[in-house]
């Protein structure tokens, strides 16, 4: 049994859909589980490193339509794991500062860009923008001209 095997056992159904490609490895995880799974990750098979976490918008009428996206590595193995997250539209997910405390900024990232919220984050303020600026850039329906501030 390898690792994968032996981690999505440990997480008991809790990996909804799983790919690999060139030898990347990609896991669906449950938004109940999502906490669980990454702290599991790092304590039990060595995923120190939260290389990048981003936010994806699918598109309106899209389901789920936005994604969480964690790229994990385990420095010692060189192992490389993605795991995401599906969020519906104003469903928040926790914050996973306490496991890599550079999950901070890049998670005030996600949020100023997508308007994700993340439970538990210490200081959840934009990052880019203004406390008062409209919208999220990176989401799709955020208009390609921008909004027209002169009016």
């Amino acid at each position: 049994m390898d690792w994968l095997d032996e981690a999505k056992e440990c997480l008991q159904g809790a990996v909804i859909n799983e790919a690999e490609f060139r030898g990347e490895h990609t896991w669906v995880v449950d938004k109940s589980s999502l906490f669980e799974a990454l702290e599991l990750l790092r304590r039990d098979f060595g995923f120190n490193c939260l290389v990048d976490l981003c936010g994806l918008d699918m598109g309106e009428g899209e389901s789920p339509r936005f994604y969480v996206v964690y790229h994990l590595r385990n420095m010692d193995s060189k192992v490389q794991l993605r795991v995401k997250v599906g969020l519906e539209e104003g469903e928040t997910v926790s914050s996973s500062c306490g496991l890599w405390a550079g999950a901070d900024w890049m998670e005030r990232e996600v949020y100023d860009m997508f308007g994700i919220e993340f439970e538990g984050h210490p200081n959840l303020t934009r990052l880019y923008l203004s406390e008062d600026f409209p919208g999220h850039p990176l989401r799709k329906d955020y208009p390609t001209e921008g909004y027209d501030f002169e009016e």
